[in-house]
């Protein structure tokens, strides 16, 4: 086991192989949702859904620089493989080289942004304020403009959290596991009460900030939330946890007086791409109903931008893990995304797609068919007649073509052949509507047959989730000089696509 710090033994290039490769199970990374335009004199910007996506041979998303501060860890979660008992290769970056490796590959066009996470050498507060350091140079040594992710770790002190909202794009915290009993079997020594506390401090400077600048405090959701009469955000409104906190202030004036003269005198927005979090996906035992369940209690409570899952990947051998070997579920999250996309954009609730007597969903079904073959009862709908909220719960039927399909009728009879010059997805809806009072074909109404016939149409795609492919794909990383300065050649090369 080394837990030494060893970076006088390798060169930034050996770091970035080390601590690039041990954050591609961290997933939750996506960068839309900042609105920051690159400024005179500064590098980059972070304009919404600005980021060119690459991936990796696994098929983790690498458009952003995605690494570890260090791989070092005091902690040991038996799910982890950065865990403390590992016999792993440990080193940690500088500041300095965080910024170097930012600047050089922004300047060679492989990245947009930045996404930083880290294990914990000696303490969280020690950690974060080295993470601290290197955004601080970045925004203002290096004048980064771009987007940047960064990862909070619970137990840090208060200020460092404040002070890094204001500096980076996107923050997170991850829950890691969504039940108290997980985390006592797997990662005793984490405590829930923690884990949960910087969410509350992040999502506490979101609302304060929004209502200095004259916004509502809640986060803004997609448009088609505004026409469906129930979402579990309009039901259960989100509701300040913490009272009395408003405005918020910056722990460090002097960083406050830096941010005002870089956004040109207005005042500095605090994680404006709000904040998510990831859970482990079959690592424990929870139910579907469980994770959905936590989910949108997050949502609600924390207005999350998003919750992320991540397919627990057997790398430790422990009683209490699934054993090496195991196939990680991929296609279960990926049907806990697609009951993710029902909460937020469908007027879904968790109780809704799930119950105690069913509480997991059929993989090999969508969970919005699983959902329509237990409610044939409502079933056929009208199309020329159905509401917008019930044309959203008809399989095939997306909310775009919902609004569609709700403009075209004031101009006429729809029918099936309109339906798929729309972009219905007929083989789905078709068990499930009727136009004037006819169906597609003469199908029977009938559970076992219209599942059958599902499964035989999703099968293919079903096999490809569970089965990803293993070819390796570009790096980003191969053959890099990271020591070696930007020079006139090398920008006239990037700009005529010869570098």
């Amino acid at each position: 086991m080394n837990t030494e710090m060893t970076n006088e033994h390798y060169t930034i290039q050996e770091k970035l192989h080390i601590l690039a490769d041990a954050a591609k199970y961290d997933v939750a990374c996506t960068s839309s949702g900042s609105s920051r335009r690159g400024q005179k004199g500064e590098l980059g910007n972070a304009v919404s859904c600005g980021i060119c996506h690459s991936f990796a041979a696994d098929g983790r998303c690498i458009s952003l620089l995605k690494i570890l501060f260090t791989n070092q860890c005091i902690y040991d979660c038996k799910y982890c493989l950065n865990r403390v008992s590992n016999d792993r290769v440990r080193t940690t970056f500088t500041p300095d080289e965080i910024c170097t490796l930012v600047v050089e590959f922004y300047r060679r066009n492989y990245i947009e942004g930045l996404f930083l996470s880290s294990g914990i050498v000696k303490s969280p507060t020690y950690t974060m304020e080295l993470m601290y350091q290197a955004i601080y140079l970045l925004r203002t040594k290096y004048h980064f403009n771009g987007y940047i992710h960064v990862k909070a770790i619970p137990g840090t002190s208060d200020e460092l959290i404040t002070n890094m909202g204001y500096l980076v794009d996107r923050m997170s915290v991850n829950l890691e596991l969504p039940t108290i009993d997980g985390l006592k079997r797997l990662a005793p020594h984490k405590n829930p009460k923690k884990l949960v506390a910087p969410i509350r401090q992040i999502q506490n400077g979101i609302v304060d900030h929004r209502l200095m600048i004259g916004k509502d405090a809640s986060m803004e959701r997609s448009q088609s939330n505004k026409y469906l009469k129930h979402t579990i955000f309009q039901e259960n409104p989100y509701q300040r946890i913490q009272t009395g906190s408003s405005p918020l202030t910056l722990a460090d004036p002097s960083l406050k007086n830096t941010l005002r003269l870089q956004n040109n005198g207005k005042l500095a927005s605090f994680v404006p791409a709000g904040q998510s979090t990831q859970m482990i996906i079959g690592a424990t035992g929870e139910s579907d109903l469980q994770l959905l369940s936590t989910t949108q209690k997050l949502y609600q409570q924390y207005d999350l931008k998003r919750v992320f899952y991540s397919a627990y990947v057997p790398l430790n051998e422990d009683s209490n893990l699934p054993a090496l070997g195991t196939a990680p579920p991929l296609l279960r999250e990926h049907r806990l995304y697609q009951a993710d996309w029902l909460l937020r954009f469908y007027g879904f609730k968790a109780d809704e797609l799930l119950s105690v007597d069913r509480p997991n969903f059929n993989t090999m079904l969508d969970p919005k068919c699983d959902w329509a073959l237990r409610h044939l009862d409502i079933y056929p709908v009208e199309i020329n007649r159905a509401s917008y909220d019930v044309l959203l719960r008809v399989p095939g039927i997306g909310t775009k073509s919902a609004f569609r399909i709700v403009k075209a009728r004031k101009h006429g009879t729809l029918n099936f052949e309109h339906l798929k010059k729309m972009g219905i997805v007929l083989k789905r809806a078709k068990y499930f509507i009727t136009c004037s009072g006819k169906m597609m074909y003469r199908i029977p109404i009938e559970e076992d047959f219209i599942t059958r016939q599902l499964i035989g149409e999703d099968g293919k795609q079903n096999w490809e989730i569970d089965h990803p492919q293993t070819y390796r794909q570009l790096s980003l990383f191969d053959d890099f000089n990271f020591q070696s300065e930007v020079t006139v050649e090398d920008s006239s090369k990037t700009l005529f696509g010869q570098m």
